[in-house]
């Protein structure tokens, strides 16, 4: 089992015809994942070969999915194009759409994860890496030879630090792990994934990776209080940063108390969570949690 992408997903990749796409498409398809086409409207028609895997072009979304049944799109597209793509999609109808683009203004983003919910795609993003169901399939930018297949699912605000715990559990394996991006407006929440890893019955405890800035961690701690039974363990990023100055991620701007790293840090730990203070850190207090888990069922079926 996975959250949101399986190897059963067909995906769409939009702008795979640039640099960008075409170097992530060949590193997707290498991964398993089951590309059935490209868009862009000025090469429909077309194909691209990939190795030994030809890809078609399409000139729309709505072209790819009639013509594949694709239900998912990876969005390569510039800054400047990125809302038109978007709701391109989901006017076709398309289940997810990752946005991996970075640099979007915030207005477009409102703007298209608005529309998007109503109609009923989910976005992953913008400004993100993508999600990984690792064995499965590859949506996005995220490393696949860096872990294996487990029991672990994983949401976080930041790219390098989803590769960086996935390397440091290498050896657990992952469910599904999702880079749900750092900007102020993204399309999924730690919430929703949150939801999603309850309901999977594969995913034995959830990582929750964090950073300064915002509230997200602060809602995701009343949401696990409320709703959440699995083991989850965090991270926040950030405990080193100066007040009242961005950090990184757009999202990432601390006033006062209200955004920091302790204070995301002790909502969390308030509803049982345990933060490390570095993924290392991090990292064994999700070996020490499964253990525990494991010893408290019995289950020992799990290495």
């Amino acid at each position: 089992m996975a959250i949101y992408l399986t190897k059963e997903s067909k995906v769409l990749v939009q702008g795979m015809t640039g640099g960008e796409g075409m170097k992530h498409t060949r590193r997707m398809l290498a991964a398993g994942t089951n590309i059935v086409g490209g868009v862009n409207p000025r090469k429909a028609g077309r194909t691209v070969d990939f190795d030994d895997r030809a890809v078609p072009v399409y000139g729309s979304v709505a072209d790819g999915m009639r013509s594949t049944g694709a239900d998912v799109t990876v969005v390569f597209v510039p800054p400047a194009f990125a809302k038109a793509a978007v709701i391109e999609a989901a006017d076709a109808g398309i289940g997810l759409a990752v946005v991996i683009t970075e640099g979007i203004p915030v207005h477009d983003s409102v703007a298209f994860t608005a529309y998007a919910r109503a109609k009923g795609t989910r976005i992953i993003g913008p400004n993100c890496p993508g999600l990984i169901t690792p064995g499965q399939a590859n949506a996005g930018i995220i490393p696949a030879d860096i872990t294996k297949p487990g029991r672990i699912g994983l949401v976080s605000k930041s790219g390098t630090l989803t590769y960086q715990l996935m390397y440091e559990l290498r050896d657990i394996g992952f469910s599904t792990c999702v880079g749900i991006g750092g900007d102020p407006v993204v399309g999924t929440s730690h919430i929703d994934c949150l939801a999603a890893f309850q309901d999977d019955p594969d995913t034995e405890l959830v990582v929750l990776i964090g950073e300064i800035g915002g509230d997200a961690e602060e809602r995701a701690a009343a949401y696990i209080r409320d709703h959440v039974t699995k083991p989850v363990v965090g991270y926040i990023a950030g405990f080193t940063a100066p007040e009242g100055r961005t950090m990184g991620h757009a999202g990432a701007i601390v006033s006062g108390s209200s955004g920091t790293a302790a204070a995301k840090k002790e909502a969390l730990e308030a509803v049982g969570v345990g933060v490390g203070r570095t993924p290392t850190e991090t990292a064994r207090l999700v070996l020490d949690r499964l253990e525990a888990t494991r010893e408290a069922t019995g289950d020992v079926t799990h290495s």
